[in-house]
């Protein structure tokens, strides 16, 4: 994937997660975990576009690693509002997120 790719598909990715939160419950659930996705959701692009501006492999690598585990708590996240059925699943598919 290049670079104007990755950008673009992992800012999308940023979107829906932010529409994600705002459908979340406006309770302490809903708060606490929205809190959380929201940070590691859009953490993901943050990282991406950071390791865009790297100056060597070993750097780029690291802010992508970085960017793969923020993408697994998101995943998590992700999960766990899916399973415990805070807000319909459709809003919850990591492939739509994507």
């Amino acid at each position: 994937m290049n670079e104007a790719l990755m950008k673009k598909r992992t800012k999308e990715f940023a979107k829906n997660i932010v529409r994600l939160c705002r459908r979340l419950p406006d309770n302490r659930e809903g708060k606490l975990i929205g809190n959380e996705i929201f940070r590691s959701g859009t953490f993901v692009a943050a990282s991406c576009r950071a390791a865009c501006k790297t100056r060597s492999k070993a750097e780029f690598i690291s802010k992508l690693s970085i960017a793969e585990e923020e993408a697994d708590k998101t995943l998590f996240w992700l999960d766990l509002i899916k399973e415990i059925k805070i807000v319909d699943n459709q809003y919850c598919s990591a492939r739509l997120l994507l």
